[in-house]
């Protein structure tokens, strides 16, 4: 059997039921100000953003490029050889009644 997918209806009364079961629990929700919970003393916590180290140098590597577009370019510029495939052809006798088949290629 298939397991139905949830839909955002379902999820919405889940969360409202599990919000409604910790404040039966004596439970408490503290109001904070729009974007107050991202802010350490009032400043944005930058220990996790990725920029704390300096700015590296990238090695070049023009000639790496240039031998991989010269190895493409060496492959499509030999011809392609395509082989015939043999052709059934009749051979006559001196009065033009057919005597055998032959293969050519």
């Amino acid at each position: 059997m298939i397991k139905p997918k949830t839909t955002k209806k379902d999820t919405r009364k889940e969360l409202e039921s599990l919000v409604d079961q910790f404040i039966e629990r004596n439970g408490s929700i503290q109001q904070v100000d729009m974007g107050e919970s991202g802010l350490i003393d009032g400043k944005y916590n930058t220990s996790h953003i990725g920029f704390s180290e300096p700015k590296q140098n990238r090695t070049p590597l023009n000639h790496v490029v240039a031998a991989i577009q010269q190895k493409k370019h060496k492959k499509t510029t030999t011809p392609v050889i395509v082989k015939k495939k043999p052709k059934k052809k009749v051979i006559y006798d001196d009065f033009g009644e057919p005597l055998r088949w032959v293969w050519e290629e």
